[in-house]
């Protein structure tokens, strides 16, 4: 009788924290790019931050998405990925103007030149449009012709969620190569690391596909790698090195 009675304030609060929990899955990935964001347009320098992360959302979620019309998974995992690719795009516009801004007297690079040894490093935020648009079409036109293959729908799935799992891996790699995290928000870094156990964390108690819950706990270690390089420069920092003019190809990935 007292937890009948109960009902009246348990229910409610129950779909409030349901609520709670979606929202914070829909936004909480965002979050970490603020602060990213913020020192950028501050510095007006983003060779901290490596642009190669902004690939692999993009490329993550728009499989994520395709996936959702071949197994309909949870929404708020829906909108997550649409909300994640306009902020992606919108690090992306950032970092490009500001680099641009920055290089002076440098030949334009463009998508339309199809060169590999510039790819991702354009002159233009139109050029990266142009990339997602045609990796969007491609492989939306893949999807629609292999959609009845349940081979091919668990396949998509697992590529997308572990494309995901990788997304630390490029500033791993950038940090790795410069011995420093100098330019890198640790901030934004801490983020992912709660974000990550939190999302994870949310595909566990929600039967999400295991592929989800697997690349989550890779996602959680790559983070936790980089917050380690960040404790490791810092305690043994490299020495000033003098200063070289490098061509803008030997930029920070």
């Amino acid at each position: 009788m007292e937890a009948e009675g109960l009902d009246w304030l348990l229910v409610p609060l129950h779909q409030l924290v349901s609520w709670g929990a979606a929202g914070a899955m829909v936004f909480g990935g965002v979050v970490p790019y603020i602060p990213q964001y913020r020192d950028i347009r501050r510095t007006q320098n983003a060779e901290g931050f490596s642009t190669y992360v902004c690939l692999v959302l993009l490329v993550a979620n728009i499989l994520r998405i395709l996936f959702w019309f071949g197994r309909h998974f949870e929404s708020p995992l829906l909108w997550q990925s649409i909300v994640m690719i306009l902020t992606m795009l919108l690090m992306l516009k950032l970092c490009t103007e500001v680099r641009v801004t920055n290089e002076l007297n440098v030949k334009r690079r463009f998508f339309a030149d199809f060169d590999p040894h510039h790819f991702w490093h354009w002159s233009s935020f139109g050029d990266y449009v142009q990339c997602v648009l045609a990796f969007t079409g491609v492989a939306g036109y893949v999807t629609y012709l292999s959609i009845d293959s349940a081979l091919f729908v668990e396949t998509l799935g697992f590529l997308a969620v572990l494309t995901e799992a990788t997304l630390g891996v490029p500033q791993l790699y950038r940090n790795y190569l410069h011995q420093s995290t100098e330019g890198m928000s640790i901030k934004m870094v801490l983020m992912w690391t709660s974000g990550d156990t939190f999302k994870t964390a949310y595909f566990l108690l929600n039967g999400a596909p295991l592929q989800f819950s697997v690349c989550g706990l890779l996602q959680v270690l790559v983070d936790l790698a980089i917050l380690g390089q960040a404790y490791a420069f810092a305690r043994h920092p490299q020495k000033p090195a003098p200063h070289v003019a490098h061509p803008a190809s030997a930029k920070a990935l």
